[in-house]
């Protein structure tokens, strides 16, 4: 089992290790069992398996994510992560994929599972 992620300020950190091995179990258990995924702008997805095949389809891309944090914010066991990120490089089908945003995810901490995602929102400021 992945390390449990206790510093709010870890999580999008833990998220990048964990997309870079490939590991969409890693991923999963980053997320609450009702957690949104938003894979496009205005575009969300819910639940485990849906979020667990929009998440395979990014880790198809077979290129590593690039993240820094800019903020976190907490009250309690509820936070905000906001981070850019970046996935650059050639796709499985030899094209030129450039792709960024800055994340704004909320995300919970109970001392069982730390902190996880509610919302993983990668383009949170489009």
């Amino acid at each position: 089992m992945a390390t449990l992620v206790t510093s709010l300020d870890q999580l999008n950190l833990a998220f990048a290790d964990r997309f870079n091995a490939r590991d969409v179990d890693g991923l999963m258990a980053l997320t609450v069992d009702d957690v949104v995924f938003v894979p496009a702008p205005g575009q969300s997805v819910e639940g485990q398996e849906t979020v667990r095949g929009a998440l395979e389809q990014f880790l198809g891309l077979n290129l590593p994510i690039d993240l820094t944090v800019r903020h976190v914010f907490q009250t309690g066991n509820t936070g905000l992560a906001i981070a850019d990120w970046t996935i650059n490089g050639t796709g499985p089908d030899g094209s030129e994929i450039a792709m960024a945003g800055t994340t704004a995810d909320v995300a919970v901490y109970d001392e069982q599972h730390g902190w996880r995602y509610v919302i993983d929102n990668p383009f949170g400021t489009a």
